[in-house]
């Protein structure tokens, strides 16, 4: 993807606008015994799903790794899915910091930069970024987002990574539907699709093919 777009730059590639910090995801807060059972239950379905694989390790087995009742955990997380989005918001919080206010590309860099990264730069860094999450928890994030019809839709995370897509895209292409496209980006991101590209064809080459569909929407090369 070119990074040699010059429309419009807007305060967007400069810094992270208020509408996106609202969106970005919080820690919980809660009481100190709430929060240290929170983190048993997390540290434990994670070395067991590492271990067991996520369709291996029951809620019940969290629940006694853990050390805690499970009705606790059935309390606080619903089901696995809900286990899974959790063990997920950390790493999604750490990707959101990083594209608000991190180094450039992924971010929009230092206010002393003479020059900020271009739209078109940042959207190719952040669907790099956004596959180095997914292709490393896939079979969680694909959990997450299939736990129920639409859910991808309505995880939170998901409205963070649409607009910024979406603002990008405006920025770089001030002609186009920028909202209806951020859609289609994001499209190809989902768990389920790269799970099976992935089985497929390797993580190698659905990376690859991934980022030049989306390259190919952006910037309008013939497909």
């Amino acid at each position: 993807m070119s990074s040699s777009n010059t429309g419009p730059q807007s305060g967007y590639s400069r810094r992270g606008t208020p509408e996106l910090i609202e969106l970005r995801s919080e820690p919980p807060h809660e009481r100190a015994d709430a929060a240290r059972n929170r983190v048993a239950v997390l540290d434990a379905a994670a070395r067991l799903f590492a271990e067991r694989g996520v369709d291996g390790v029951t809620m019940d087995a969290v629940a006694a790794a853990a050390g805690v009742g499970k009705g606790t955990v059935f309390r606080r997380f619903g089901d696995k899915a809900g286990l899974a989005v959790a063990l997920l918001d950390e790493r999604e919080r750490e990707l959101q910091e990083a594209i608000l206010f991190g180094p450039a590309p992924l971010g929009p860099g230092d206010h002393g930069d003479a020059t900020a990264p271009a739209p078109a730069e940042r959207l190719a860094a952040f669907v790099d970024a956004y596959l180095d999450y997914a292709l490393d928890h896939l079979d969680l994030l694909r959990m997450s987002e299939t736990a129920s019809p639409g859910a991808r839709y309505r995880i939170g995370a998901y409205r963070f990574w649409h607009r910024h897509v979406a603002l990008l895209i405006a920025a770089a292409r001030p002609d186009a539907d920028a909202d209806a496209l951020a859609h289609v980006v994001l499209a190809p991101l989902s768990a389920e699709h790269l799970r099976a590209m992935v089985a497929e064809v390797g993580a190698a080459r659905a990376r690859a093919a991934t980022r030049g569909v989306i390259a190919a929407v952006v910037n309008r090369v013939p497909m």
